[in-house]
């Protein structure tokens, strides 16, 4: 089974991943961690109360030592980088990573090296590149990669980015991203594919292979 959903997002991310937590199913359990770019002075909290609207799972902004917890929605405090742990957060100050604090690479990275092929990642709307060298890492760790079709984003470069970077398992439109991770999800136990309804569209999983469903993983949370 898969441990933990990474998103990251910037402009145009608050609306994009409230759609994402919306559209999730009331029994998809996996903890969601969320980095979305954010101007340091942001106030705390702010972005977690907005996106409590979307969702009936409790959001809340990430603290050092945290432990993670099923179907918890964990956003990244502004000016602080989140890492994943084994379990649990940790929150660093270090140097801006592609001009941001959070970078969505640390989160991905980091979460990448902590749960291997436990890890779902997904690259949402935003104006740079950060996020595709951490969705890279995941792939590579036998992760799930996802992408937000580009030509619907509100600004495309990151998922362009993405693109670019890494062999993703499906690029699709916003609306489309909740089930499929639900799929994803919900296949894996049974060591089914998860299957489109709608029939593949252009630039979705073209010769790429689906995404291996795994029938259990070497470890667990510690929640």
């Amino acid at each position: 089974m898969y441990d933990l959903v990474v998103v990251g997002a910037s402009w145009g991310g608050l609306q994009a991943v409230g759609r994402l937590l919306s559209d999730l199913p009331d029994d998809f359990d996996l903890p969601i961690v969320i980095a979305q770019h954010r101007h340091p002075d942001a106030q705390e909290g702010t972005l977690a109360q907005l996106l409590q609207r979307r969702t009936d799972r409790r959001v809340l902004e990430a603290e050092d030592k945290l432990t993670i917890e099923p179907r918890h929605v964990y956003v990244a405090p502004p000016d602080y980088h989140l890492l994943v742990e084994r379990g649990s957060f940790a929150l660093s100050v270090e140097d801006r990573v592609s001009y941001a604090r959070p970078s969505i690479d640390v989160l991905f990275e980091s979460a990448a090296d902590a749960f291997g092929d436990g890890l779902i990642g997904i690259i949402l709307t935003g104006a740079n590149d950060d996020g595709a060298r951490g969705l890279a890492r995941i792939k590579e760790l036998g992760g799930v990669a996802l992408i937000q079709d580009p030509t619907a984003a509100v600004r495309r470069a990151m998922p362009d980015a993405a693109i670019a970077t890494t062999a993703a398992d499906a690029i699709l439109p916003l609306e489309e991203i909740g089930a499929f991770v639900y799929k994803v999800w919900s296949h894996a136990a049974a060591a089914q594919p998860p299957v489109r309804d709608s029939g593949p569209v252009e630039g979705v999983w073209g010769n790429r292979e689906v995404p291996p469903a795994r029938t259990q993983t070497a470890e667990k949370t510690d929640a």
